[in-house]
């Protein structure tokens, strides 16, 4: 009986190592990926995402998935979360955003499906977690853009924001703005976009949302100005790093100061604040351009190279030359 016992107790640790072992590499695999080290985010979850695996892995997989544009996979890996744990909100989000983007690269057809189970994904992680501001934010830009007959709608659109401004007065001033935006009614989207500003924690973002939308409206003397006003605080806020990302991801598309847009990457991936929002080897993909397009071809080999060794299937880094 006593061997049977030192068994037993024997097989309690070596199980309880197991999943604590499980949990370091969990923790270690969501630092990756907030790193923007996709190769080592995957080899640490690629061994707990198999049959009868955490939920957390799958989700995790998932995200990683997205920063890399691998769609379906992302997809199936968010539906398995869901499977293995269907009472966690931010499971249920993370999949109605993996289904967001298959959607808008499907047929009418897949898209009028898909379009709805993103929906009922969404609308399930706020039921889960009413007070969960992203998933909030996330079914209020559904309903403003979606059309009716997959239950979309501007009225509840509205009342999201309601529920929003106990919550993320910031998420909530966003949403009327783009609300405003979607009825063109612009000096209101202006306004709610500036009233962001103000009440955000850390509102460098909200700078460069209030950018968006002067780009949208080809303002780009206020554009710029707005980038340059978040650029500035993200500088002094260990934060709002991701804010450096989408002024520089702004600035590429319109085509204006090469030069500064390098410099807001530079600065992002020198810091100590990074996000999946704004992945790492994005950033190099997108610096890569940048050097090469001011004539430096040796950083931007540099940085494509850099690119790769975060993520090697990145595929618009396999794409430069």
């Amino acid at each position: 009986m006593r061997v049977l016992a030192g068994v037993v107790l024997a097989a309690a640790a070596l199980s309880a190592l197991a999943q604590n072992g499980d949990k370091v590499r969990l923790t270690q695999a969501s630092a990756a990926l907030r790193a923007g080290e996709a190769d080592k985010a995957l080899a640490l979850l690629n061994p707990l995402a198999q049959p009868g695996g955490a939920a957390e892995a799958y989700n995790l997989k998932c995200r990683v998935e997205l920063t890399l544009e691998q769609w379906n996979h992302a997809a199936g890996d968010c539906e398995e979360s869901v499977k293995l744990d269907g009472q966690n909100s931010d499971f249920h989000l993370w999949l109605g955003r993996a289904l967001g983007e298959k959607a808008s690269r499907a047929s009418f057809l897949n898209a009028y499906s898909l379009g709805k189970r993103v929906r009922e994904e969404f609308e399930e992680a706020v039921r889960l977690n009413p007070r969960n501001a992203q998933a909030l934010s996330d079914v209020g830009e559904f309903y403003y853009t979606a059309p009716a007959f997959i239950g979309g709608g501007i009225d509840k659109a509205e009342a999201v924001a309601g529920q929003l401004d106990k919550i993320d007065p910031a998420r909530a001033c966003e949403l009327r703005g783009n609300i405003a935006n979607a009825h063109k009614d612009y000096g209101t989207a202006e306004r709610e976009f500036k009233q962001a500003i103000t009440v955000a924690t850390h509102p460098a973002s909200q700078w460069m949302t209030l950018a968006g939308f002067y780009l949208h409206r080809e303002r780009w003397t206020e554009m710029e100005s707005a980038i340059r006003s978040g650029e500035s605080l993200a500088e002094r806020d260990r934060h709002a790093g991701v804010a450096l990302y989408d002024g520089a991801s702004l600035l590429i598309k319109t085509h204006r100061d090469p030069a500064r847009a390098a410099k807001m990457l530079e600065t992002y991936l020198a810091g100590d604040a990074k996000s999946e929002e704004a992945p790492a080897f994005v950033a190099h993909t997108w610096l890569a351009r940048l050097k090469e397009q001011l004539g430096d071809a040796a950083a931007a080999g540099r940085e494509r190279a850099a690119a790769l060794e975060l993520a090697h299937e990145y595929k618009p880094a396999q794409e430069l030359k």
